[in-house]
């Protein structure tokens, strides 16, 4: 299976899911007295829209280079993700602008049965965030990465869900209010895992380096190359599921330009073969100065 194709499964299922749960969780919200259930509702119908534009994202992210853009179309599985956290952030002020408006009205104790819904959903949504993320990481995918933490918001804002329910039925009439905070707190989980999931997009977009064990496995795969004697500046910039890589190696300064230029596409070569995440090595070659005295061993 392509990485695409393992990308595009799991953001699949789970639209899948969301639609299914956020139905659920609509009608059982309405019928059961429960403003937690429908503001959970929303969070998932919130989900539906971002998980159709993270499926987009990385169908885009997923196109090969082209002369308009050499390094690639990775960079979109980023901006889309910022599309996500936008999301994110209107359903939690919707839910908690509502959660306000409910708390000031007076309204009945929810129904038992919602506890029941809420549990099965909890256990569903935790599974696609574990099944979500592990893809996400095996592709190295920030989207689907960005897609998992969506399924565990929904799981964090259903378990509040089922805190502010069981307080309102343990202690009855005057702690309907319980279900309407637990939606209120679920608002600021919802803006916290928002902001999880945009500082990583940000940094790849603005090229952070944020690869410092990568560089270090970089610097050594170069060192088992016949002719590098060290390596200098490493530069790392992510772009979608890939790495562009611009590296200085250092050789001997006798060797004709020729050899040095062999020496440099055995490094690529080694690289890219090493790691399969790696797109592309850009190798400057740099003369070893007389008192260098880095020697490979």
């Amino acid at each position: 299976m392509s990485e695409k194709q393992e990308n595009i499964k799991p953001v699949v299922l789970g639209i899948i899911g969301s639609a299914f749960l956020a139905t659920i969780k609509f009608i059982t919200g309405v019928f059961g007295n429960s403003y937690a259930l429908i503001a959970d509702a929303i969070e998932s119908t919130t989900d539906i829209f971002a998980s159709f534009l993270v499926l987009m994202g990385i169908r885009y992210a997923a196109k090969p280079a082209d002369d308009n853009h050499p390094y690639g179309h990775g960079k979109a599985e980023a901006l889309i993700t910022f599309v996500v956290v936008t999301f994110l952030v209107i359903a939690a002020v919707t839910i908690s602008w509502q959660a306000v408006i409910h708390i000031q009205t007076p309204h009945p104790l929810p129904k038992a049965y919602t506890l029941i819904v809420l549990l099965v959903i909890v256990g569903i949504k935790e599974g696609l965030y574990r099944y979500t993320l592990s893809k996400g990481k095996k592709t190295n995918s920030t989207a689907l990465q960005a897609e998992a933490w969506h399924h565990r918001s929904d799981a964090i804002t259903s378990a509040l869900a089922i805190v502010g329910i069981s307080i309102a039925l343990i202690f009855g009439p005057g702690y309907e209010i319980a279900d309407d905070i637990a939606a209120l707190a679920s608002s600021v989980l919802i803006l916290y895992n928002a902001y999880r999931i945009f500082r990583p997009a940000l940094g790849e977009v603005m090229d952070e380096h944020t690869h410092q064990e990568f560089e270090e496995k970089i610097r050594v795969a170069s060192n088992e190359v016949d002719g590098v004697i060290a390596t200098e500046k490493c530069h790392i910039r992510k772009v979608g599921m890939k790495y562009i890589i611009d590296l200085h190696a250092i050789v001997d300064g006798n060797i004709p330009v020729h050899e040095g230029h062999t020496i440099s596409h055995h490094l690529k070569d080694h690289l890219i073969a090493t790691y399969p995440e790696i797109q592309n090595v850009l190798i400057h070659i740099e003369p070893a100065k007389k008192d260098f005295q880095q020697i490979k061993n």
